[in-house]
C-alpha cells in the first residue's frame, strides 16, 4: 500500500493523485511505503531516482540505525521495536527538498499514529514542514523504546526482591534479562550515533529551532544508554551475589562434611586395625577388649566432637 499526504498553502490533502504529485506543486508531501508490493519498490528506483545504493539496503535483510547523504536526498534508517519480543522492524526513511518517503515492509503502528494525527488536520501551522514531520516519526518510535526499558529495569527489580526461588532460576532469568538488554542496545546505540551524526551535520540543513528538537531525541537515547547500563551492572551485580551465595552454602556444606569425615577417620583406623585377620595379635585374646576398643572408640569421637564445637567448626557463618 502506497499512501500520500501532500501539503498545499498549508491545507492537507489525503491521497492525491500519486504519479501528479509533483505537477499540484505542494509545499512538501509525505509518500508512505507502508507493507508494499514489489511493484510499489520498485517507485523508489524508478519514480523518485533515489540512489540504487539506499533502495538496496531498503530491500535487503535488516540493516543497523545509519544515516547516509547522497547528492539530492538524504537516507536513514530507523528501528521500531516490538514490544514483546523485542523484534526490530526496519523504518527507511528519505528526505528530499520537498518530500518525506517513508518504506517498511511490515505495518509500524508508530508510522500510523503520525500519519493519523496529519490526516485529521485541515490545515497545519508554518512552522510545520518536512524536518518537523521527521521529527515526530523519530521521535515516536524512541518514545516506543521506554516502555520496553522499564519493563527490563521492572523485571531486574522483581528478581532483585525475590529471595524464594533457587539460585539456577534466577540466573537464567538474569542471562534472559541481559540478553533482551543486548537487543534493545543494538537499536538504542546506532540511533544515538543517528541523531548525532544528524546535529553535527550542515547538509541535514536544521534551522536552531529545529535542532532543539532533534537534540531532545538524542538526550532521551542518552537517558536510555544510561538506564541500560545501570541495569546491566544491576544483574551483574545480582548475578556476582547468588553466584557468592551459592558458594558460601556449598563451603558450609564441605565444612560438615569435612569435620564428619575427620571425626570417623581415627574410628576408621582402629576398626581397620583390629579387623585384620593375623594369629599372633595379643589384643585380640583380651576378654573384655572388644568393650575397651568400643568405648575408646566411643570416647574418642566425644572427644574431637567437644574439641571441634569449642574451636567453632560446626557454627554456620
Amino acid at each position: 500500500m502506497v499512501r500520500t499526504i501532500a501539503i498545499i498553502d498549508h491545507k492537507v490533502i489525503i491521497n492525491p493523485p500519486f504519479r501528479q504529485i509533483n505537477e499540484m506543486k505542494p509545499d512538501w508531501f509525505w509518500v508512505d511505503f507502508d507493507s508494499p508490493t514489489p511493484g510499489e519498490t520498485n517507485l523508489l528506483r524508478t519514480f523518485f531516482d533515489f540512489h540504487p545504493l539506499a533502495v538496496e539496503d531498503c530491500v535487503n535483510a535488516l540493516q543497523r540505525p545509519k544515516v547516509e547523504f547522497y547528492e539530492n536526498h538524504l537516507f536513514y534508517v530507523l528501528h521500531a521495536l516490538d514490544n514483546k519480543t523485542l523484534e526490530a522492524t526496519e523504518v527507511d526513511i528519505f528526505t528530499t527538498k520537498n518530500s518525506v518517503v517513508t518504506f517498511h515492509k511490515t505495518n509500524v503502528p508508530e508510522i500510523d499514529f503520525v500519519w493519523k494525527y496529519l490526516s485529521e488536520l485541515e490545515t497545519i501551522p508554518p512552522e510545520l514542514g518536512k524536518n518537523e514531520l521527521l521529527h515526530k516519526l523519530m521521535d515516536k518510535l524512541v518514545d516506543m523504546y521506554f516502555p520496553i526499558m522499564h519493563e527490563l529495569e521492572e523485571r531486574v527489580i522483581s528478581i532483585e526482591s525475590n529471595e524464594d526461588d533457587e539460585a539456577p532460576k534466577i540466573i537464567n532469568q538474569i542471562f534472559d534479562i541481559r540478553g533482551d538488554l543486548l537487543t534493545l542496545r543494538k537499536t538504542v546505540v546506532p540511533m544515538r550515533e543517528l541523531l548525532y551524526r544528524m546535529l553535527e551535520s550542515k547538509r541535514v540543513g536544521l534551522d536552531a529551532e529545529e535542532r532543539s528538537y532533534f537534540h531532545d531525541i538524542y538526550d532521551h537515547l542518552l537517558r536510555l544508554t544510561d538506564m541500560m547500563t545501570s541495569a546491566r551492572e544491576m544483574t551483574s551485580d545480582i548475578r556476582d551475589n547468588y553466584i557468592s551465595l551459592n558458594s558460601y552454602r556449598m563451603n558450609n556444606i564441605m565444612k560438615t562434611l569435612t569435620v564428619i569425615t575427620t571425626i570417623f577417620m581415627p574410628l576408621t583406623f582402629i576398626a581397620g586395625l583390629y579387623g585384620m585377620n593375623f594369629v599372633n595379635m595379643p589384643e585380640l585374646q583380651t576378654k573384655n577388649g572388644y568393650f575397651y576398643v568400643l568405648g575408646f572408640m566411643v570416647l574418642l569421637g566425644a572427644s574431637m566432637s567437644i574439641w571441634f564445637k569449642k574451636k567453632g567448626w560446626f557454627e554456620q557463618d
